[in-house]
């Protein structure tokens, strides 16, 4: 299967348009590098905003209800009893990529109990392993800014299984929509 559209869809300076499961007229959502957790996944606007208070109304509406199914999908399709919904809004909170992005990470009870219990996802999202800036500079063969850190328990996703991911995604996507006779459509 093709990736859904033609017209390239970068995340930052980053092309993803493999990796792009869902495309709505203001945002898409995209399959995440270095997961946290499986069905760890991304939803940005499609404009390269950088921060959430430079979106307008119509890019927000989009964004949130792009959200809002997505993480309906992802939850159902992973198996989740309840989701993480984090933005890191500028470089001090943690973005890492200077292009607005939404974490939707699909949780079980217990998942991380063996790091520390359900929020220690939060100090997962802030550190070295949230770092998805660093994942996709590292992944585009471009030097790194920062040195290397050992990381060989989270290996990098090669681009076959990030758009593998994607065509399941966006065949779930499809098949929420038809069964929601959801009006919060792709393009």
């Amino acid at each position: 299967m093709p990736p859904l559209t033609n017209t390239p869809v970068y995340f930052g300076n980053f092309l993803v348009t493999p990796q792009v499961f869902h495309l709505t007229a203001h945002s898409f959502a995209l399959v995440n590098i270095k997961p946290l957790l499986p069905g760890h996944v991304l939803v940005s606007p499609r404009r390269p905003a950088k921060r959430l208070s430079d979106l307008n109304h119509a890019e927000i509406s989009d964004l949130f209800l792009t959200v809002q199914q997505v993480g309906r999908m992802v939850e159902r399709f992973y198996g989740a009893s309840s989701l993480n919904i984090a933005i890191q809004d500028g470089q001090a909170a943690g973005q890492s990529v200077p292009h607005l992005h939404t974490h939707i990470i699909p949780r079980q009870s217990l998942d991380l109990e063996d790091q520390g219990g359900s929020d220690a996802i939060y100090g997962m999202l802030e550190g070295e392993d949230g770092d998805v800036g660093k994942h996709l500079w590292e992944k585009s063969n471009r030097r790194p800014k920062f040195p290397s850190v050992d990381d060989s328990s989270r290996q990098p996703r090669t681009a076959e299984e990030m758009a593998d991911e994607a065509r399941k995604l966006a065949d779930e996507m499809k098949q929420q929509q038809m069964n929601d006779g959801s009006s919060h459509s792709s393009v």
